[in-house]
């Protein structure tokens, strides 16, 4: 029996052809997984990816009380049958950012929570907080150790709260412990990504009053405990998943249709591909994607929505690296978040840091050898990024691209790739 971890390989393809189908949205389901936390019932959820921290997610669920079984390929189940464990097991809580989302619906609707510091994606602090002064403005006890957060509240009360930073984990959270506060709550400078939008269109759904979905000033008007229901809902598609195809086009050349992208939701980072000479237009369930000749560099700061966004980064640095010219790129959201650079240059990328800027400057192509993928969309950057080189890149610790992606090899080899996994 072979005991070796799985290994993505990849050899440089000609142009890419056919057409791809986006999968639902990573940073959409597990939010709105932990939303069921808020009212009895069976909730079906559509469009689910089929990723690794969807099952995490679900076991964490499990663990609280909340039973959850597959439907179908991406329809999923939870039933909450109100009997419901406040204490999340450190075990679940580790291995994914988003169990820190458990831990407003729990805190409004039972009083009470004992959640351990989430894991994730390792690329610097990302600190909660913005989380934890949001739930205090409403009247939340809340004690920090080096273990855990420990929160209790009667009852919440509505308040006026201003994010410093457009924090998309403490707009959630802020949001679903409003649900059932007493009074109105006023988020101002809340994240306005298409998810968050997702969210609150089910919250809405289940019977919550929210105004202001897909703006920065959110006003949340609370409802008496236990008068949401459960429902039936669609997960929106993975802009970046959706991103990482048109990557794909963008270094391998070719002409790829990719069904289920928004181009509302990622109008910044079509405009960066675009400059790039990457050609995109709008078709009928998605956009058209064609790629004619050599990328041109471009400089790009990552910002929060609708700015670009620190996960495409990884995938404009690959396109970057390729192209004709020098480019810039500014990090401003996370500072560790620069730890792939080390892996393309190991292909033989041209690429300094300098603080939280990266200089980039293009090579006629890549040269294929073995790397590490540090984080989910490191990885598939760095998949991508084989699809420009000479030889044959072997990419290992894809668990990382598993937690986050839905089939990636499986869809790029559809489009005509050679990606194989071992």
């Amino acid at each position: 029996m072979n005991n070796e971890s799985p290994q993505i390989i990849v050899r440089r393809s000609g142009p890419l052809s056919g057409n791809v189908q986006v999968p639902g949205a990573k940073n959409s389901v597990l939010k709105l997984m932990a939303a069921t936390l808020l009212a009895e019932g069976e909730y079906v959820l559509t469009n689910v990816p089929a990723i690794a921290d969807v099952v995490t997610m679900s076991d964490l669920l499990t663990a609280l009380g909340i039973s959850t079984k597959w439907l179908g390929p991406h329809e999923l189940s939870l039933t909450n049958s109100g009997n419901i464990s406040t204490e999340a097991p450190f075990e679940n809580v580790d291995r994914i950012r988003a169990s820190i989302n458990v831990l407003g619906p729990l805190l409004t609707h039972y009083g009470q929570a004992l959640i351990n510091w989430p894991g994730g994606d390792d690329f610097g602090g990302r600190p909660i907080d913005l989380h934890i002064g949001g739930l205090e403005k409403m009247g939340a006890t809340i004690e920090q150790n080096l273990l855990n957060i420990r929160a209790s509240a009667d009852q919440l009360n509505g308040a006026e709260i201003e994010l410093s930073f457009a924090s998309v984990g403490a707009t959630e959270n802020i949001l679903t412990a409003a649900i059932y506060a007493k009074g109105t709550t006023v988020i101002d400078n809340a994240a306005r990504e298409p998810e968050i939008g997702d969210l609150c269109n089910m919250l809405v759904a289940m019977g919550a009053e929210i105004e202001g979905i897909g703006s920065s000033r959110l006003v949340v008007h609370g409802k008496q405990k236990g008068s949401l229901h459960s429902v039936r809902h669609s997960v929106i598609n993975d802009r970046v998943q959706a991103a990482t195809y048109i990557a794909a086009v963008a270094i391998a050349g070719g002409d790829v249709q990719i069904r289920g992208a928004k181009s509302e939701h990622m109008e910044m980072v079509i405009d960066k591909y675009s400059q790039m000479g990457v050609l995109i237009s709008p078709s009928r369930d998605g956009l058209r994607v064609t790629s004619p000749g050599r990328l041109n560099a471009i400089d790009f700061a990552t910002l929060p929505y609708p700015g670009i966004a620190t996960d495409y980064k990884p995938l404009l640095v690959a396109m970057n690296s390729v192209s004709n010219g020098v480019g810039i790129v500014t990090e401003n959201l996370f500072p560790g978040r620069f730890r792939y650079i080390e892996e393309l240059c190991k292909l033989g990328a041209d690429i300094r840091i300098d603080g939280h800027h990266a200089v980039v400057k293009g090579v006629e192509y890549l040269i294929g050898t073995s790397v590490i993928a540090p984080d989910i969309r490191a990885g598939a950057a760095l998949v991508v990024a084989g699809l420009a080189a000479h030889g044959e890149t072997v990419i290992s610790e894809i668990h990382h691209i598993d937690r986050g992606y839905d089939d990636l090899v499986g869809r790029l080899s559809g489009l005509g790739a050679d990606v194989t996994r071992v």
